[in-house]
């Protein structure tokens, strides 16, 4: 099984991918993976900004309804937003598609947004 949350470098620009789909849902195993990836980067000496997208077609459009009922596990998002708004690299949202409720939390939490006025997928067709 893939990865939900993935670090890669681009240069000295760190890229956390969540990869959760159909709409990359905020899930616990997403929450950690991304809170991990982001000190990830933050830890790497050569890395000087981080760039947050979602795969796929959206940012992340919000909870993971298959969590709805259940106990809600660490990391707890508003914890995982607090990690990112104080985090000494800059911190990005590369917003594309839908960002709902958590998804929108994390872009605010970012330093900077950067909203895409076409999906990376189809970016992808073009690199």
């Amino acid at each position: 099984m893939s990865e939900s949350v993935t670090l890669s470098k681009s240069g000295t620009i760190a890229i956390v991918e969540i990869n959760n789909p159909p709409v990359n849902a905020l899930g616990q195993a997403v929450r950690k993976g991304l809170l991990d990836k982001v000190k990830e980067a933050e830890a790497d000496t050569e890395v000087t900004a981080i760039v947050i997208i979602g795969a796929g077609r959206t940012f992340p459009a919000g909870a993971d309804i298959k969590e709805f009922g259940v106990s809600m596990q660490d990391p707890h998002l508003p914890n995982v937003i607090d990690h990112i708004e104080s985090s000494t690299k800059p911190v990005i949202a590369a917003l594309h598609g839908t960002a709902l409720g958590g998804g929108f939390e994390i872009a605010l939490g970012s330093h900077y947004r950067i909203a895409l006025s076409v999906p990376v997928w189809a970016c992808q067709k073009f690199t």
